[in-house]
């Protein structure tokens, strides 16, 4: 009897029977994951939360060319269960300490033909998350077709998710770029409005138990993915991205000699409070590259193009937002697009000497773009090539900059998600913070290039300066984002305005606007406020905002629920910042337990009468009746 025989009738006894693998559970013990091999050869997983189904069974494989790792599988053999322990420091999130535990499995499977694909499972206090790795030797190179993850939900289960916009659409061609509204509590199995499906942290709440669905570990190797349009009855499956969204003549889908490695499909679930506490989307990204910790300095921003669009892209202005910067005692100010023609190099070294003498150091805006889209903003086409970007980034750090702003890039293809990290590892080398927007979901790079400060993929403050139905969306939107684009990832919203907006009527109080400042992560933090706007400030409120931490040692969630209210607690060194703020259209009474924080006391700043007015007051730790106002919100420092 020949090798291939004996694996043939091995296989054959096992595909006659449906196999389940014993349940790999959490270190705690409450979550649990079950991985099935149906007589068919349909492969599939199903993940339980003390017992209750949460994501019911929901199939798995991938398809390469020449290889369908899909149907007619069987477990070959797993992996003993191994402990994961990992810890590591973030510059800039939730906290800066963080430590991660699981317990995992790997489940070797085989097809009718004897090929191999490993799926390495993972179970935390807080989630789930897999990955597929494909060493098959009879395929020297893996070329992606498909995949078949999914994620079957109750049809009694309810999702908050946003669409994916349509790649080459939108101004300029600039779509797709995570800049839309999430649909709230909608019925799962919704179709999503646009072909090109819904994008990650897709939320999701089956009975009492919440699940925010991301990807992580993106080393460039691979493309990014979304949940497809079309999830007949709560059935969600992954999708890739467009044939468009790639950077010019480069590749759409993953392919790889030797290994091909996707990255980590996370399933957080819990109760809301496990889900917006979780560091799930950075635990299971790669460790950190080297960069110089003495450069990396996240901080606060002033930011002049917010409200003063591209005229206030002149030298003058931008040093009178050098001076705001200074007066708040933040630390940076961006210079934005089209400064290279409008300043230029010579009057820009003017501006950081500037700067440095008043302690504020100049970011510069560039735009990514080649032939992807239509936009004609400048810096454009400095950075296509490795060559080209070694020597701006020089060029750069020689002049004083401490970071680049990049906009306007084409999507999830492979080919460009190698751009962004290309992009990242360059500017580590070079010392240069780096801010995307344009841009896609960062899916956990922060943790893995330190010198990620930020990113767009939202629709931000921007937007609500141009159209009043994006203005009168803001309320709800921002009640939406910690539950979701700001889980796992620092998010650029460009927050804080206290005065008006040209053409526009503000819809949320000044209150509310004041908490988005410590209810929004982001390395650096651009405020969006300018220094006329500023001046309309009590002195206390402007005081707050000269003080604000730049990152955060813990993060609790205090109350809330996702596109209606949040109330988060944020610790740095002894001191709690509590903010909080209501998107309903009617006050909002609260019951606040901070007994974390001590009896002791410390100040309140909220809402006054007026919708431009601000109140401050002394205010206690332990357990508080609050009202927050309509479209308003609060802020509390204990120190």
């Amino acid at each position: 009897m020949t090798a291939l025989t004996r694996t043939t009738l091995a296989l054959a006894a096992i595909f006659s029977t449906q196999v389940h693998a014993a349940a790999l559970t959490s270190p705690d013990g409450h979550i649990s994951v079950t991985v099935t091999a149906a007589p068919s050869g349909a492969l599939s997983y199903s993940v339980a939360r003390d017992g209750t189904p949460v994501i019911l069974p929901s199939p798995l494989g991938l398809k390469l060319q020449g290889s369908d790792l899909v149907t007619k599988l069987a477990i070959a053999s797993t992996s003993p269960v191994r402990p994961v322990r990992d810890s590591y420091e973030l510059a800039a999130g939730k906290k800066r300490h963080i430590s991660y535990a699981a317990n995992e499995q790997v489940y070797t499977v085989r097809n009718a033909q004897g090929q191999a694909m490993d799926i390495a499972f993972r179970v935390s206090n807080d989630g789930v998350a897999f990955r597929y790795l494909v060493r098959e030797p009879s395929l020297p190179r893996k070329r992606f077709v498909a995949e078949l993850t999914g994620f079957n939900f109750d049809k009694s289960a309810r999702a908050w998710l946003q669409p994916m916009s349509v790649a080459q659409t939108g101004w300029m061609n600039t779509n797709p770029a995570y800049e839309e509204h999430y649909q709230r509590e909608i019925a799962v199995g919704t179709k999503a409005p646009t072909p090109a499906g819904w994008v990650f942290p897709a939320l999701f709440r089956s009975g009492d138990t919440w699940v925010a669905l991301t990807e992580a570990n993106m080393d460039g190797s691979f493309h990014a993915s979304r949940l497809d349009a079309a999830s007949p009855d709560g059935r969600y499956r992954l999708a890739p991205p467009a044939a468009a969204e790639v950077f010019t003549g480069g590749a759409l889908l993953a392919e790889a000699k030797g290994e091909l490695v996707t990255p980590w499909r996370i399933i957080a679930l819990g109760s809301l409070r496990t889900i917006v506490e979780s560091t799930l989307g950075t635990d299971l990204a790669a460790p950190a590259i080297a960069f110089d910790k003495t450069r990396l300095q996240p901080g606060h921003a002033s930011w002049s193009w917010a409200l003063l669009k591209d005229d206030g892209t002149v030298f003058d202005v931008q040093k009178k937002f050098v001076d705001h910067a200074a007066d708040m005692r933040w630390d940076y100010t961006l210079v934005d697009a089209d400064w290279d023609r409008k300043i230029g190099d010579a009057k820009m070294r003017e501006l950081v000497a500037y700067g440095a003498r008043k302690n504020v150091g100049i970011l510069v805006w560039y735009n990514s773009s080649g032939a992807w889209n239509k936009t004609e903003y400048s810096p454009k086409g400095a950075l296509l090539t490795r060559d080209a970007r070694v020597r701006e980034f020089a060029k750069l750090r020689e002049m004083g900059i401490k970071g680049v702003k990049i906009d306007f890039f084409a999507g999830d293809g492979q080919s460009m998600i190698a751009y962004y990290v290309d992009i990242l590892n360059d500017a580590a080398k070079a010392g240069l913070l780096v801010n995307f927007h344009g841009a896609t979901l960062p899916r956990g790079w922060s943790r893995t290039y330190p010198n990620l400060m930020s990113a767009e993929a939202v629709r931000g403050f921007e937007f609500t300066t141009f159209f009043q139905a994006d203005q009168d969306a803001v309320p709800r939107h921002a009640a939406m984002l910690p539950f979701t684009r700001n889980l796992f990832d620092p998010m650029d919203f460009t927050p804080t305005v206290f005065g008006d907006i040209p053409k526009i009527q503000r819809k949320t109080r000044n209150g509310f606007e004041l908490a988005e400042s410590v209810l929004f992560l982001s390395g650096i933090q651009h405020f969006a406020e300018t220094p006329e706007g500023m001046a309309t400030a009590p002195a206390y409120v402007k005081g707050f905002l000269q003080e604000l931490p730049r990152s955060w040692d813990e993060t609790r969630f205090v109350d809330g629920y996702p596109g209606r209210h949040v109330v988060i607690a944020r610790r740095a060194g002894k001191a709690w910042y509590v903010a909080g703020l209501n998107a309903d259209d009617a006050d909002k009474p609260l019951e606040l337990d901070l007994s974390f924080i001590g009896q002791g006391e410390g100040t309140l700043i909220t809402d006054g009468k007026g919708e431009r007015e601000f109140s401050q007051s002394s205010f206690k730790g332990g357990k508080h009746q609050i009202s927050i106002k309509a479209h308003g919100g609060f802020v509390a420092v204990f120190k």
